[in-house]
């Protein structure tokens, strides 16, 4: 597609979304509507805003990246680790609703129930987490959009900034669950049609290609459906995914954004029904590029079995691209302002504040998405993922200790050493089986090393997380009955 209607394109689909959340936002609201939208949405509109605020352009890239070298199970383990979560929060999101009526994080129940400490300890997590998610996001559109048009990176970016902070400052989240809503019936439109499309070309040989090994490319000599060993990295997906989406707030902003708890659990399911199978089609097109041959950018395996040429198909990517970084972008900016207002800063951020907060980490999102390399760390595909990771080892740490506090007998001080003992669990393995070429710690600050695919197959390393599940669990519970709360 030319890239000057590639620019038109973005600019018609991005004032719409404008559009739609300004006429959502009113100029009456407190700072309780803006940050939780308090019990006003039924089952459809927290069903549809949890698929699309759970989705982002990285729906386009990672799974059929992940395929493209683990085959198989990496492609079954990464579509389980986006149903798990909704699963997860259809079953606790309602205790904690019950427990804590007046909250709106996570980490508000973690101050209830734990005490200030972890309410700042579990609110940096979420920052953290959903930070790099932000950034990524702002990076694979640069990087799709150069892909599709030819666009300069840092135009989509700075275009996406300005349009979804400029709704998310004015209307909050009354505003991202509007845009979710219109996001979510584009992106499952678009998504069906250009799958029935590549598909419907010629079945039977894309599913001979994903059977087929790639030989041209040493490193996805496994991506391939036939493989069957990389069993472990799709259970640690699963672990590693599950674990850090309990620490995006924008998750928990709509358990309370639901009328009762039966909206909230026929929207999670109803959620968990639309992400799985679009999911599970993304990695199963990146095992058919792996075997059609070696290609020189994995990320984007996915346009490699799909025919651009038509201005039909590349209008529908880009729509379908823009609609996809909106409905995460929105949501993860009003989700990281409600973190720093409630758990940071101990409420004491109001509207107006609020509002400066959600513009103002736009700039330094697209700075990180733009791969500046930062007092020596390079800030590229690569470090990001390293970063996902680190967060999602913080949190699988963390996560067992704060959910175990749901049924009792767990004391504030007992929860508080699981964590460090999660942490420190992590490290511990990697003294007993250090990654290859590399010291130790590495499990921790980049726990793929090692693991990139080895001959067992692979992304992730499974017991590393593992022992960060089990060692913050058994110091909990150990913790909890030695040092009780008064």
């Amino acid at each position: 597609m030319e890239t000057k209607t590639a620019y038109i394109l973005t600019t018609c689909i991005l004032a719409a979304f404008g559009y739609i959340g300004y006429q959502a936002a009113t100029r009456e609201i407190d700072d309780d509507a803006y940050l939780s939208s308090r019990g006003t949405q039924g089952q459809w509109g927290i069903g549809l805003s949890l698929f699309a605020s759970g989705m982002g352009v990285w729906v386009l890239l990672a799974p059929s990246e992940v395929a493209y070298y683990g085959g198989f199970w990496d492609v079954a383990g990464y579509a389980a680790s986006s149903v798990t979560p909704f699963l997860l929060l259809a079953y606790v999101g309602p205790m904690i609703r019950d427990r804590l009526p007046d909250g709106i994080t996570l980490a508000d129940y973690a101050r209830h129930r734990l005490g200030r400490l972890m309410q700042v300890y579990v609110g940096s997590i979420s920052i953290l987490y959903m930070f790099t998610f932000l950034f990524a996001e702002f990076t694979a559109i640069g990087k799709v959009m150069d892909h599709l048009s030819g666009m300069d990176p840092l135009m989509p970016m700075v275009m996406v900034g300005a349009v979804t902070a400029s709704y998310t400052a004015y209307g909050g989240l009354p505003a991202s669950l509007a845009t979710d809503r219109t996001q979510a019936w584009v992106i499952a439109l678009l998504v069906t049609v250009i799958l029935l499309t590549i598909i419907g070309e010629d079945p039977g040989q894309m599913f001979d290609d994903a059977r087929a090994y790639n030989t041209d490319d040493d490193w996805s000599l496994l991506g391939s459906m036939s493989y069957m060993g990389s069993w472990q990295s799709g259970l640690a997906l699963v672990i590693a995914v599950t674990a850090a989406e309990m620490f995006s707030q924008g998750n928990w902003q709509r358990v309370y954004a639901s009328e009762n708890d039966d909206s909230l659990r026929r929207a999670a399911l109803l959620a968990a029904a639309m992400v799985f199978p679009l999911v599970f089609a993304m990695g199963f097109l990146g095992t058919v590029a792996a075997g059609q041959g070696g290609i020189a950018d994995p990320s984007i395996a996915f346009f490699y079995v799909i025919d651009e040429s038509s201005l039909l198909v590349a209008s529908a990517l880009i729509v379908l691209v823009v609609s996809l970084v909106c409905s995460s972008a929105d949501t993860l900016q009003n989700a990281i302002v409600a973190s720093f207002s409630r758990d940071i800063s101990d409420g004491q951020m109001g509207l107006i504040s609020s509002r400066v907060a959600t513009v103002a980490m736009i700039p330094l999102a697209i700075y990180l998405a733009s791969g500046p390399t930062i007092f020596g760390f390079e800030f590229n595909a690569g470090s990001v993922f390293g970063i996902f990771l680190f967060a999602d080892m913080l949190a699988a740490a963390t996560v067992s200790p704060v959910l175990m506090t749901l049924w009792g007998g767990v004391s504030s001080r007992g929860a508080f050493l699981g964590c460090l003992a999660g942490f420190t669990s992590v490290v511990l393995y990697g003294l007993a089986d250090p990654p290859t070429d590399s010291a130790f710690y590495m499990y921790v600050i980049h726990p793929t090393e090692g693991a990139i695919p080895a001959s067992e197959g692979g992304l992730t390393n499974l017991w590393a997380f593992v022992s960060a599940i089990v060692g913050s669990t058994v110091v909990t519970v150990v913790g909890s009955y030695a040092l009780p709360d008064e």
